[in-house]
Protein backbone atom coordinates (compact mmCIF):
# COMPACT_ATOMS: atom_id res chain seq x y z
CA UNK A 1 0.00 0.00 0.00
CA UNK A 2 1.09 3.56 -0.44
CA UNK A 3 2.74 5.69 2.04
CA UNK A 4 1.27 8.92 1.70
CA UNK A 5 2.27 12.50 2.80
CA UNK A 6 -0.67 14.40 5.21
CA UNK A 7 -0.49 17.95 5.67
CA UNK A 8 0.06 19.29 8.80
CA UNK A 9 0.91 23.22 8.70
CA UNK A 10 -2.51 24.69 7.51
CA UNK A 11 -3.12 26.72 10.51
CA UNK A 12 -6.31 27.20 12.54
CA UNK A 13 -9.64 26.40 10.38
CA UNK A 14 -12.38 25.10 12.85
CA UNK A 15 -15.38 25.05 10.92
CA UNK A 16 -19.07 25.37 12.35
CA UNK A 17 -19.46 22.04 10.74
CA UNK A 18 -16.57 19.70 12.21
CA UNK A 19 -17.16 17.17 9.53
CA UNK A 20 -15.85 19.88 6.79
CA UNK A 21 -13.05 20.64 8.90
CA UNK A 22 -11.52 20.21 12.74
CA UNK A 23 -8.27 21.72 11.73
CA UNK A 24 -6.83 22.81 15.56
CA UNK A 25 -3.48 24.48 15.74
CA UNK A 26 -2.92 25.58 19.40
CA UNK A 27 0.45 26.97 20.82
CA UNK A 28 1.96 25.48 17.42
CA UNK A 29 2.88 27.60 14.15
CA UNK A 30 3.01 26.89 10.81
CA UNK A 31 6.30 26.80 9.39
CA UNK A 32 7.50 27.24 5.59
CA UNK A 33 11.11 26.53 4.89
CA UNK A 34 12.72 29.13 2.76
CA UNK A 35 14.98 27.15 0.76
CA UNK A 36 14.99 24.00 -1.26
CA UNK A 37 15.64 20.05 -0.67
CA UNK A 38 14.30 20.65 3.02
CA UNK A 39 13.30 17.45 5.21
CA UNK A 40 9.78 18.77 4.65
CA UNK A 41 8.14 21.37 2.62
CA UNK A 42 5.93 22.43 5.97
CA UNK A 43 6.53 22.08 9.49
CA UNK A 44 4.77 22.86 12.91
CA UNK A 45 7.21 25.02 15.39
CA UNK A 46 6.27 25.54 19.69
CA UNK A 47 4.99 28.80 20.24
CA UNK A 48 7.69 30.53 22.59
CA UNK A 49 6.69 30.05 26.07
CA UNK A 50 7.13 32.49 28.95
CA UNK A 51 10.05 33.13 31.83
CA UNK A 52 9.50 35.64 34.87
CA UNK A 53 12.18 38.63 34.69
CA UNK A 54 10.01 40.22 37.70
CA UNK A 55 7.03 40.99 39.44
CA UNK A 56 5.11 43.77 41.21
CA UNK A 57 4.14 41.81 43.45
CA UNK A 58 0.11 42.30 44.04
CA UNK A 59 -2.27 39.41 42.32
CA UNK A 60 -4.73 42.19 41.29
CA UNK A 61 -1.86 44.61 39.33
CA UNK A 62 -3.06 43.37 36.31
CA UNK A 63 -1.38 44.93 33.35
CA UNK A 64 -2.95 47.80 31.57
CA UNK A 65 -0.69 48.57 28.51
CA UNK A 66 2.50 48.92 27.57
CA UNK A 67 5.27 51.30 25.62
CA UNK A 68 8.88 52.19 25.03
CA UNK A 69 10.34 55.51 24.91
CA UNK A 70 14.10 55.58 23.77
CA UNK A 71 15.03 52.01 24.40
CA UNK A 72 13.05 51.78 28.25
CA UNK A 73 10.06 49.84 28.58
CA UNK A 74 7.18 51.04 30.50
CA UNK A 75 4.43 49.07 32.18
CA UNK A 76 1.18 49.96 33.95
CA UNK A 77 0.56 47.23 36.29
CA UNK A 78 -2.78 48.05 37.97
CA UNK A 79 -2.61 51.90 39.27
CA UNK A 80 1.15 51.92 39.30
CA UNK A 81 2.94 52.92 36.12
CA UNK A 82 6.97 51.35 35.83
CA UNK A 83 9.93 51.83 33.91
CA UNK A 84 12.27 48.74 33.43
CA UNK A 85 15.54 49.13 33.76
CA UNK A 86 18.50 46.65 33.28
CA UNK A 87 22.15 46.44 34.48
CA UNK A 88 24.28 43.12 34.77
CA UNK A 89 26.01 41.81 37.76
CA UNK A 90 29.73 40.86 38.35
CA UNK A 91 29.20 37.67 36.70
CA UNK A 92 27.67 38.95 33.39
CA UNK A 93 24.42 38.50 34.09
CA UNK A 94 21.55 40.44 33.35
CA UNK A 95 19.32 41.86 35.77
CA UNK A 96 15.64 44.02 35.84
CA UNK A 97 14.34 46.42 38.27
CA UNK A 98 10.90 48.45 38.03
CA UNK A 99 10.91 51.95 38.98
CA UNK A 100 7.55 53.09 40.16
CA UNK A 101 6.62 56.68 38.54
CA UNK A 102 3.16 57.17 39.12
CA UNK A 103 -0.60 56.66 40.10
CA UNK A 104 -2.92 56.28 37.03
CA UNK A 105 -6.48 55.03 38.55
CA UNK A 106 -8.52 53.19 36.50
CA UNK A 107 -9.06 49.10 35.44
CA UNK A 108 -9.05 49.27 31.76
CA UNK A 109 -6.51 49.23 28.96
CA UNK A 110 -4.76 52.76 28.21
CA UNK A 111 -3.70 54.32 25.23
CA UNK A 112 0.26 55.71 25.15
CA UNK A 113 2.50 57.57 22.73
CA UNK A 114 5.84 59.60 23.07
CA UNK A 115 7.91 62.52 21.31
CA UNK A 116 11.29 61.16 22.44
CA UNK A 117 10.69 63.21 25.82
CA UNK A 118 7.57 63.10 26.88
CA UNK A 119 5.30 59.72 27.69
CA UNK A 120 1.58 60.55 27.67
CA UNK A 121 -0.72 58.06 29.00
CA UNK A 122 -4.45 58.40 28.58
CA UNK A 123 -7.12 56.65 29.78
CA UNK A 124 -10.03 56.50 27.72
CA UNK A 125 -12.57 59.28 28.39
CA UNK A 126 -10.76 59.98 31.25
CA UNK A 127 -7.40 61.48 32.39
CA UNK A 128 -4.39 61.69 30.69
CA UNK A 129 -0.76 62.21 32.22
CA UNK A 130 2.53 63.20 30.56
CA UNK A 131 5.75 61.61 32.07
CA UNK A 132 9.01 63.39 31.74
CA UNK A 133 11.42 62.50 33.92
CA UNK A 134 14.38 64.96 32.47
CA UNK A 135 12.03 67.81 33.82
CA UNK A 136 11.27 69.15 37.52
CA UNK A 137 8.38 67.71 37.36
CA UNK A 138 8.42 64.41 36.17
CA UNK A 139 4.57 62.96 36.32
CA UNK A 140 1.20 65.51 35.41
CA UNK A 141 -1.97 65.36 35.14
CA UNK A 142 -3.14 67.03 31.64
CA UNK A 143 -5.56 69.46 33.32
CA UNK A 144 -5.64 72.30 30.31
CA UNK A 145 -9.56 73.04 29.55
CA UNK A 146 -8.07 72.69 25.81
CA UNK A 147 -7.59 68.91 26.45
CA UNK A 148 -11.39 68.27 26.66
CA UNK A 149 -12.76 71.28 25.11
CA UNK A 150 -13.45 68.94 22.03
CA UNK A 151 -15.26 66.34 24.00
CA UNK A 152 -13.24 63.40 26.20
CA UNK A 153 -10.07 61.89 24.65
CA UNK A 154 -10.13 58.30 23.97
CA UNK A 155 -6.84 57.07 21.76
CA UNK A 156 -3.55 58.49 21.40
CA UNK A 157 -0.58 58.74 18.65
CA UNK A 158 2.33 60.65 17.99
CA UNK A 159 2.88 62.05 14.63
CA UNK A 160 4.82 65.72 13.35
CA UNK A 161 5.77 66.71 16.93
CA UNK A 162 1.98 66.89 17.78
CA UNK A 163 0.07 64.29 20.19
CA UNK A 164 -3.03 63.17 18.74
CA UNK A 165 -6.46 62.08 20.62
CA UNK A 166 -9.96 61.29 18.78
CA UNK A 167 -12.74 62.08 21.32
CA UNK A 168 -16.37 60.80 22.20
CA UNK A 169 -17.62 63.59 19.85
CA UNK A 170 -16.37 62.51 16.51
CA UNK A 171 -13.55 64.89 16.19
CA UNK A 172 -9.95 64.91 16.71
CA UNK A 173 -7.61 66.64 18.72
CA UNK A 174 -3.90 67.56 18.51
CA UNK A 175 -1.64 68.84 21.34
CA UNK A 176 1.07 71.82 20.91
CA UNK A 177 4.17 70.94 19.19
CA UNK A 178 6.32 68.43 21.49
CA UNK A 179 4.08 69.13 24.39
CA UNK A 180 1.62 67.13 25.69
CA UNK A 181 0.35 69.19 28.55
CA UNK A 182 -0.71 72.41 26.41
CA UNK A 183 -3.49 72.20 24.46
CA UNK A 184 -5.70 74.82 22.45
CA UNK A 185 -9.61 73.98 22.30
CA UNK A 186 -9.46 75.83 18.51
CA UNK A 187 -7.09 72.67 17.66
CA UNK A 188 -9.24 70.32 16.24
CA UNK A 189 -10.72 68.47 13.07
CA UNK A 190 -13.22 65.70 12.05
CA UNK A 191 -13.48 62.91 10.17
CA UNK A 192 -15.80 64.38 6.90
CA UNK A 193 -16.08 61.72 4.37
CA UNK A 194 -18.25 59.69 6.35
CA UNK A 195 -19.82 61.04 9.53
CA UNK A 196 -19.53 57.81 11.56
CA UNK A 197 -18.01 58.20 15.24
CA UNK A 198 -13.96 58.16 15.16
CA UNK A 199 -13.06 54.89 17.16
CA UNK A 200 -9.77 54.52 16.68
CA UNK A 201 -6.48 55.91 14.82
CA UNK A 202 -3.44 54.78 13.64
CA UNK A 203 -0.16 56.38 12.61
CA UNK A 204 1.17 54.58 8.98
CA UNK A 205 3.82 56.25 6.75
CA UNK A 206 3.92 59.35 8.62
CA UNK A 207 -0.38 59.50 7.40
CA UNK A 208 -2.66 59.61 10.25
CA UNK A 209 -5.54 57.60 9.60
CA UNK A 210 -8.81 57.98 11.71
CA UNK A 211 -10.86 54.54 12.28
CA UNK A 212 -14.61 55.16 12.05
CA UNK A 213 -16.76 52.31 12.77
CA UNK A 214 -17.60 52.24 9.34
CA UNK A 215 -15.13 53.76 7.68
CA UNK A 216 -11.69 55.06 7.56
CA UNK A 217 -10.26 58.11 6.96
CA UNK A 218 -6.12 58.91 6.17
CA UNK A 219 -5.10 62.48 7.15
CA UNK A 220 -1.79 64.89 6.23
CA UNK A 221 -0.75 67.41 7.82
CA UNK A 222 0.15 69.72 5.29
CA UNK A 223 1.96 72.54 7.31
CA UNK A 224 -0.50 75.03 6.30
CA UNK A 225 -1.69 78.28 9.06
CA UNK A 226 -5.05 77.02 11.35
CA UNK A 227 -5.50 73.13 12.45
CA UNK A 228 -2.42 71.28 9.81
CA UNK A 229 -4.28 67.89 9.17
CA UNK A 230 -6.52 67.35 6.20
CA UNK A 231 -7.63 64.98 4.58
CA UNK A 232 -6.07 63.40 1.21
CA UNK A 233 -9.19 62.27 0.24
CA UNK A 234 -8.26 58.56 0.64
CA UNK A 235 -10.65 56.29 2.56
CA UNK A 236 -11.42 52.88 3.31
CA UNK A 237 -15.21 51.27 3.30
CA UNK A 238 -14.07 49.68 6.20
CA UNK A 239 -14.33 50.86 10.04
CA UNK A 240 -12.78 49.57 13.34
CA UNK A 241 -14.75 48.07 15.75
CA UNK A 242 -12.53 46.96 18.13
CA UNK A 243 -10.39 50.91 19.21
CA UNK A 244 -7.07 49.08 20.59
CA UNK A 245 -6.91 46.39 17.71
CA UNK A 246 -5.36 48.96 15.03
CA UNK A 247 -1.55 47.23 14.58
CA UNK A 248 1.50 47.41 12.86
CA UNK A 249 2.43 44.22 10.38
CA UNK A 250 5.05 44.25 7.57
CA UNK A 251 4.88 47.81 6.38
CA UNK A 252 1.46 47.58 6.54
CA UNK A 253 -1.16 48.30 9.34
CA UNK A 254 -4.22 45.28 10.70
CA UNK A 255 -7.74 45.92 12.79
CA UNK A 256 -10.76 43.91 13.51
CA UNK A 257 -13.66 45.90 11.80
CA UNK A 258 -15.49 45.48 8.91
CA UNK A 259 -18.42 47.82 6.50
CA UNK A 260 -21.71 49.15 7.09
CA UNK A 261 -23.54 45.89 8.01
CA UNK A 262 -21.11 43.84 8.17
CA UNK A 263 -19.91 41.42 10.76
CA UNK A 264 -16.24 41.72 12.51
CA UNK A 265 -13.79 40.29 10.29
CA UNK A 266 -9.88 40.94 10.42
CA UNK A 267 -8.55 43.33 7.79
CA UNK A 268 -5.32 44.60 6.29
CA UNK A 269 -3.90 47.73 4.43
CA UNK A 270 -3.11 46.61 1.63
CA UNK A 271 -2.34 49.43 -1.30
CA UNK A 272 -5.17 51.42 -1.61
CA UNK A 273 -8.11 48.74 -0.13
CA UNK A 274 -8.98 46.72 2.87
CA UNK A 275 -7.54 43.11 2.08
CA UNK A 276 -9.60 40.23 4.58
CA UNK A 277 -6.96 38.23 6.33
CA UNK A 278 -9.20 35.91 8.42
CA UNK A 279 -10.66 32.72 7.85
CA UNK A 280 -14.35 32.03 7.88
CA UNK A 281 -13.51 29.72 10.93
CA UNK A 282 -12.42 32.91 12.40
CA UNK A 283 -14.61 35.07 11.37
CA UNK A 284 -17.40 32.78 12.89
CA UNK A 285 -15.79 32.60 15.89
CA UNK A 286 -15.74 36.76 16.32
CA UNK A 287 -19.14 36.42 15.79
CA UNK A 288 -19.82 34.36 18.83
CA UNK A 289 -18.97 37.60 20.49
CA UNK A 290 -21.06 40.40 21.42
CA UNK A 291 -20.27 43.88 20.52
CA UNK A 292 -19.31 44.95 23.58
CA UNK A 293 -16.84 42.01 23.82
CA UNK A 294 -15.39 43.06 20.58
CA UNK A 295 -14.08 46.28 21.38
CA UNK A 296 -12.66 44.95 24.31
CA UNK A 297 -10.35 43.15 21.74
CA UNK A 298 -6.85 44.24 21.57
CA UNK A 299 -4.02 43.76 19.02
CA UNK A 300 0.00 43.08 19.17
CA UNK A 301 2.54 42.55 17.22
CA UNK A 302 6.65 40.89 18.07
CA UNK A 303 9.17 39.31 15.29
CA UNK A 304 11.14 36.30 16.62
CA UNK A 305 13.44 33.83 14.85
CA UNK A 306 12.42 35.15 11.37
CA UNK A 307 8.66 34.79 12.15
CA UNK A 308 6.30 38.22 12.55
CA UNK A 309 3.69 37.85 14.59
CA UNK A 310 0.63 39.64 14.73
CA UNK A 311 -2.22 38.35 17.76
CA UNK A 312 -5.83 39.62 17.98
CA UNK A 313 -6.73 38.57 21.79
CA UNK A 314 -10.34 38.44 22.57
CA UNK A 315 -11.85 38.19 26.51
CA UNK A 316 -11.62 34.13 26.36
CA UNK A 317 -9.82 33.35 23.21
CA UNK A 318 -6.16 34.74 21.52
CA UNK A 319 -5.29 34.30 17.42
CA UNK A 320 -2.27 34.50 16.13
CA UNK A 321 -1.41 35.43 12.56
CA UNK A 322 2.05 34.92 11.06
CA UNK A 323 2.80 37.70 7.74
CA UNK A 324 5.52 35.88 6.73
CA UNK A 325 3.15 32.25 6.14
CA UNK A 326 0.05 33.65 5.69
CA UNK A 327 -0.80 31.17 8.51
CA UNK A 328 -3.51 31.11 11.88
CA UNK A 329 -2.65 29.71 14.40
CA UNK A 330 -4.37 29.76 18.51
CA UNK A 331 -2.55 30.33 21.65
CA UNK A 332 -4.06 29.38 25.20
CA UNK A 333 -2.73 29.53 28.41
CA UNK A 334 -3.20 27.25 31.75
CA UNK A 335 -3.64 28.80 35.35
CA UNK A 336 -4.49 27.95 38.87
CA UNK A 337 -7.83 29.49 39.13
CA UNK A 338 -9.18 31.06 42.68
CA UNK A 339 -10.66 27.69 43.61
CA UNK A 340 -7.26 25.74 42.85
CA UNK A 341 -8.10 24.08 39.56
CA UNK A 342 -6.45 24.46 36.41
CA UNK A 343 -8.35 26.05 33.73
CA UNK A 344 -7.71 27.18 30.01
CA UNK A 345 -8.23 30.55 29.20
CA UNK A 346 -6.83 32.97 26.04
CA UNK A 347 -3.27 33.71 26.31
CA UNK A 348 -2.43 35.21 29.39
CA UNK A 349 -0.35 38.21 28.12
CA UNK A 350 -1.85 41.08 28.14
CA UNK A 351 1.02 43.64 26.05
CA UNK A 352 4.10 42.98 24.65
CA UNK A 353 6.84 45.68 23.70
CA UNK A 354 10.57 44.98 22.41
CA UNK A 355 13.50 45.84 24.60
CA UNK A 356 17.01 45.37 25.54
CA UNK A 357 16.92 42.57 22.89
CA UNK A 358 14.04 40.77 24.44
CA UNK A 359 10.41 40.19 24.06
CA UNK A 360 8.93 41.64 27.31
CA UNK A 361 5.24 41.04 28.34
CA UNK A 362 2.82 42.10 30.75
CA UNK A 363 0.39 40.07 32.37
CA UNK A 364 -3.43 39.53 32.59
CA UNK A 365 -3.76 37.48 36.05
CA UNK A 366 -1.08 39.48 37.79
CA UNK A 367 1.16 42.17 38.19
CA UNK A 368 4.68 39.33 36.47
CA UNK A 369 6.68 41.08 33.79
CA UNK A 370 8.02 38.32 31.53
CA UNK A 371 9.73 37.64 28.59
CA UNK A 372 9.14 35.51 25.80
CA UNK A 373 11.36 33.35 24.62
CA UNK A 374 11.85 30.45 21.70
CA UNK A 375 13.82 28.05 24.42
CA UNK A 376 11.76 28.19 26.87
CA UNK A 377 8.81 25.78 26.90
CA UNK A 378 6.74 26.66 29.93
CA UNK A 379 4.66 30.07 30.48
CA UNK A 380 5.99 31.23 34.38
CA UNK A 381 6.79 27.27 35.00
CA UNK A 382 3.01 26.40 34.20
CA UNK A 383 2.94 23.68 31.28
CA UNK A 384 2.05 25.07 27.56
CA UNK A 385 -0.29 22.30 26.49
CA UNK A 386 0.31 22.05 22.54
CA UNK A 387 -2.84 20.94 20.11
CA UNK A 388 -2.67 20.17 16.27
CA UNK A 389 -5.91 18.47 14.49
CA UNK A 390 -5.07 17.25 10.79
CA UNK A 391 -7.79 18.21 7.76
CA UNK A 392 -10.59 15.35 7.62
CA UNK A 393 -8.25 12.67 5.10
CA UNK A 394 -10.59 10.69 2.92
CA UNK A 395 -10.86 8.75 -0.26
CA UNK A 396 -13.67 9.60 -2.16
CA UNK A 397 -16.48 9.05 0.48
CA UNK A 398 -15.47 5.42 0.90
CA UNK A 399 -13.88 3.95 4.21
CA UNK A 400 -10.07 3.87 4.67
CA UNK A 401 -7.65 1.59 6.78
CA UNK A 402 -4.66 3.28 8.46
CA UNK A 403 -2.52 0.54 9.08
CA UNK A 404 0.32 2.30 9.96
CA UNK A 405 1.02 6.53 11.01
CA UNK A 406 4.24 8.10 12.10
CA UNK A 407 4.92 11.76 12.84
CA UNK A 408 8.28 12.61 12.67
CA UNK A 409 9.60 14.79 15.06
CA UNK A 410 13.05 16.57 16.07
CA UNK A 411 13.61 13.43 18.23
CA UNK A 412 16.73 13.34 21.33
CA UNK A 413 15.21 16.66 22.88
CA UNK A 414 15.06 15.15 26.34
CA UNK A 415 16.83 16.79 29.59
CA UNK A 416 17.68 15.76 32.52
CA UNK A 417 13.90 17.34 33.85
CA UNK A 418 12.08 15.18 31.15
CA UNK A 419 14.14 12.09 30.53
CA UNK A 420 11.52 10.43 27.94
CA UNK A 421 9.19 13.33 26.19
CA UNK A 422 5.80 11.83 24.65
CA UNK A 423 3.87 12.94 21.97
CA UNK A 424 0.20 11.71 22.32
CA UNK A 425 -2.10 10.66 18.70
CA UNK A 426 -6.12 10.44 19.69
CA UNK A 427 -7.75 9.65 16.74
CA UNK A 428 -11.65 10.22 15.33
CA UNK A 429 -13.78 9.28 12.61
CA UNK A 430 -16.05 12.22 12.38
CA UNK A 431 -14.08 15.26 14.08
CA UNK A 432 -15.90 15.63 17.39
CA UNK A 433 -15.26 13.09 19.71
CA UNK A 434 -11.89 11.07 19.81
CA UNK A 435 -10.69 7.94 21.26
CA UNK A 436 -8.04 7.18 23.88
CA UNK A 437 -4.99 8.95 23.35
CA UNK A 438 -1.85 6.57 22.99
CA UNK A 439 1.13 8.08 23.67
CA UNK A 440 5.01 7.45 21.88
CA UNK A 441 8.15 8.86 22.94
CA UNK A 442 9.63 11.25 20.86
CA UNK A 443 13.13 10.64 22.25
CA UNK A 444 15.40 10.75 25.21
CA UNK A 445 18.49 12.67 25.44
CA UNK A 446 20.97 11.42 22.25
CA UNK A 447 18.02 9.15 20.62
CA UNK A 448 18.50 11.43 17.55
CA UNK A 449 16.85 8.65 15.59
CA UNK A 450 13.90 8.04 17.55
CA UNK A 451 10.41 7.13 15.52
CA UNK A 452 7.15 7.88 16.90
CA UNK A 453 4.92 5.23 14.87
CA UNK A 454 1.25 3.94 15.71
CA UNK A 455 0.38 0.48 13.68
CA UNK A 456 -3.73 -0.34 13.51
CA UNK A 457 -4.98 2.62 14.18
CA UNK A 458 -8.25 0.67 12.28
CA UNK A 459 -10.76 1.30 10.04
CA UNK A 460 -12.71 4.78 9.42
CA UNK A 461 -16.35 4.32 7.79
CA UNK A 462 -15.38 7.72 5.78
CA UNK A 463 -12.83 10.01 7.16
CA UNK A 464 -10.03 10.21 10.16
CA UNK A 465 -9.10 13.05 11.26
CA UNK A 466 -5.29 13.11 13.86
CA UNK A 467 -5.52 15.11 16.83
CA UNK A 468 -1.88 15.39 18.36
CA UNK A 469 -0.72 16.65 22.09
CA UNK A 470 2.17 17.85 23.70
CA UNK A 471 2.95 19.21 27.28
CA UNK A 472 6.35 18.07 27.82
CA UNK A 473 8.89 21.21 28.24
CA UNK A 474 11.24 20.06 25.64
CA UNK A 475 11.70 21.87 22.11
CA UNK A 476 8.40 21.06 20.13
CA UNK A 477 8.93 20.44 16.22
CA UNK A 478 6.67 18.80 14.36
CA UNK A 479 8.37 17.97 11.00
CA UNK A 480 6.24 15.61 9.26
CA UNK A 481 3.64 13.31 8.70
CA UNK A 482 3.34 9.93 6.86
CA UNK A 483 1.14 6.98 6.61
CA UNK A 484 0.49 3.64 4.92
CA UNK A 485 -3.20 4.03 3.91
CA UNK A 486 -5.76 1.41 2.45
CA UNK A 487 -8.70 2.92 0.75
CA UNK A 488 -11.93 1.65 -0.78
CA UNK A 489 -14.83 -0.77 0.18
CA UNK A 490 -15.08 -3.31 3.25
CA UNK A 491 -12.60 -5.87 2.53
CA UNK A 492 -10.61 -3.78 -0.32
Amino acid sequence: MPRVNLPIAKGFYLSDSLPISAQECVNWYPNIPQVEGALSAESLFGCPGVSEILTTGEVNQVNRGAHVKDGKPYFLNGTTLIRIDNAFDSQGEEFFTSVPLGTIPGEGRVSMADNGKQLMVLVPGGNGYIIDESSGTPFVQITDAGFTANGNPQLVVFVDSFFVCNTDSKKFIKSASNDGINWSALDFGSAESDPDKINSLYVHNNKLYLGGTETTEEHQNIGAGGFPFQRTGFFLDKGVFAPFSMISSNNTFMWIGGGTNESPAIWALSGNSAQKVSTTAIDSALQDYSQEEIEQAFAYSYAQNGAYFVGFSLPTRTFEYNVITGRWNERKSQIINSKGLTETIRWRVNSIVTAYNRVLCGDSQDGRIGSVEVDTYTEYNNEIIRTVSTQPFSDLGNAITVTQLEATFESGVGDLSTVNPQIRLSTSPDGRSYNNELSRSIGKIGEYFKRSIWNKLGRFPRFAVFKFVMSDPVKPVFIKLEANIRGGQRGN
